[in-house]
């Protein structure tokens, strides 16, 4: 299944500063319906994910309901993304 949408970047801080975007409401409305047969398990689901001309392969991450896409260090450098920015996100989860 593929999606695309804009989407607000933000920040974790923790012992290393992580950055994701959240999936909106009809992205995680199906995902938690096909959660059986996308997970590898804890709710994580391996998907692939781009923004400008970058795609890396990724994990979604279950967090309060829905779905948090991290942003890898590559591909943040790649396309100057930092806390705020608002990205276009092209999401594919399956097959």
């Amino acid at each position: 299944m593929d999606w695309e949408f804009d989407a607000d970047v933000f920040q974790w801080r923790g012992p290393a500063p992580f950055f994701f975007v959240s999936t909106p409401p009809e992205v995680d409305d199906f995902l938690h319906a096909h959660l059986g047969d996308l997970t590898y398990g804890w709710g994580v689901i391996p998907a692939r994910v781009g923004t400008g001309a970058s795609e890396v392969a990724t994990s979604l991450i279950p967090r309060r309901g829905v779905y948090l896409i991290p942003l890898e260090v590559a591909l943040r450098r790649t396309e100057n993304i930092d806390d705020g920015d608002r990205v276009h996100i092209r999401l594919h989860v399956g097959p």
